[in-house]
C-alpha cells in the first residue's frame, strides 16, 4: 500500500439542499485522520482545501442548482489530484457533498487508466438534469462520470467518459430513483442493495465486488458516502436514510479492502456536523479510513 498520502478537503455545500456538509473536511480534520494516519506509519501532507465559491443567491441552471460553482471547485479538484497522482501518492479526499466525486473522478482517471469505482451509498447519484426530481448536483456525479448528464459536468478535467460502467459498483443503495434504475438496467451496473448485504451478508458481497472491480482494472477509487451507514451508526449526514448498513459491516468491508490492496485513490463525503452529535459521524469516518488503510486490532 502507497504510505504517501495527500489529504485535500472540499468545502462543498452547494450540490446538496441542506447546509452544513462544507464543515465536513474541518470535522474529520478535528477528529484526529491526520495523526490517527500518522500513528500507522503513513507519511501524510494536508494540502488543505480547495476553494469554494458562495453566491449571494441562489442560482439553477436548466435543473443543475448552482452548476458554475460546483463546475469550477471540481475542475480545481481534478487539478490537484491529477498532480498528487504524478507526485506517486495517494489521494485522500475529504467532503463536502458527494458532487465533489466529480473532480475526484476526473483527477485520478486522467492518470489510471481503466479505473474501477466501488460506491458505498445509500443512493445511485445516476440522475441527470432531466431525471433528477430537486436538481442538486450531489445526486448527479457517478452519472456524469461515466458520461451521462450536463455537458459541463461531463467534460470536467476536459475529457469523458472517465470511467466505464461495468468497472462500478454500487454498494449499500437503498433509495434510488427511477431514472437511475433505469439507467443502471440499461448500461449494466453491478449494485449490490441492502437486500443483497441482509441476504449474503458484507463478506461476500465484498467478495464479489472486489472479483468485479479488478477484473478489467488497473486501480480502484473508493467513494464512500457516510450515509450509506445506517444513521443510528453516522446520524451526521447529508440525505439519511434508515436500514443502511451497520458500523460494524463498514469496518468488515474496509478491511476487505485493506487485504485487496487494490485502492488508488479514496474520499469520505456528506459528513454534516450541524446534524451531528458531538462529532460522532466524522469520527466513524475516521475509523472507517484507519480501517481502509489497513488499521487491524491484531
Amino acid at each position: 500500500m502507497n504510505k504517501n498520502i495527500s489529504i485535500v478537503g472540499v468545502p462543498m455545500d452547494l450540490g446538496a439542499d441542506r447546509r452544513g456538509v462544507d464543515m465536513g473536511p474541518s470535522a474529520i480534520r478535528y477528529a484526529g485522520v491526520v495523526a490517527r494516519l500518522e500513528q500507522m506509519g503513513f507519511n501524510i501532507e494536508d494540502k488543505g482545501d480547495i476553494p469554494v465559491n458562495r453566491p449571494h443567491r441562489y442560482m439553477e441552471t436548466e435543473n443543475h442548482k448552482y452548476l458554475d460553482e460546483v463546475v469550477e471547485a471540481n475542475a480545481q479538484l481534478a487539478t490537484v489530484v491529477s498532480q498528487i497522482m504524478q507526485e506517486g501518492r495517494f489521494p485522500l479526499i475529504l467532503g463536502g457533498d458527494h458532487s465533489i466525486a466529480l473532480g475526484t473522478i476526473a483527477g485520478v482517471a486522467q492518470k489510471v487508466r481503466d479505473l474501477g469505482v466501488i460506491w458505498f451509498d445509500a443512493h445511485g447519484d445516476l440522475n441527470t438534469g432531466e431525471t433528477s426530481p430537486s436538481g442538486n448536483i450531489h445526486g448527479m456525479p457517478l452519472a456524469a462520470s461515466l458520461g451521462y448528464g450536463h455537458e459541463r459536468l461531463v467534460q470536467i478535467g476536459g475529457y469523458a467518459p472517465k470511467i466505464k460502467p461495468e468497472n462500478v459498483v454500487i454498494i449499500g443503495a437503498r433509495s434510488l430513483d427511477e431514472g437511475e434504475r433505469e439507467l443502471i438496467k440499461r448500461i449494466g451496473i453491478k449494485v449490490f442493495t441492502m437486500h443483497e448485504v441482509d441476504k449474503l451478508g458484507m463478506a461476500r458481497v465484498m467478495d464479489e465486488a472486489i472479483a468485479h472491480v479488478s477484473k478489467q482494472t488497473q486501480g480502484v477509487h473508493l467513494s464512500l458516502d457516510l450515509d450509506g451507514l445506517d444513521p443510528h451508526d453516522a446520524p451526521g449526514v447529508g440525505t439519511p436514510v434508515i436500514g443502511g448498513i451497520s458500523y460494524r459491516e463498514g469496518h468488515l468491508a474496509m478491511e476487505m479492502l485493506a487485504d485487496a490492496d487494490i485502492l488508488c485513490s479514496a474520499e469520505f463525503v456528506e459528513v454534516n456536523p450541524i446534524l451531528d452529535e458531538r462529532n460522532h459521524t466524522a469520527q466513524v469516518a475516521v475509523a472507517l479510513m484507519s480501517s481502509a488503510f489497513g488499521d487491524k486490532l491484531l
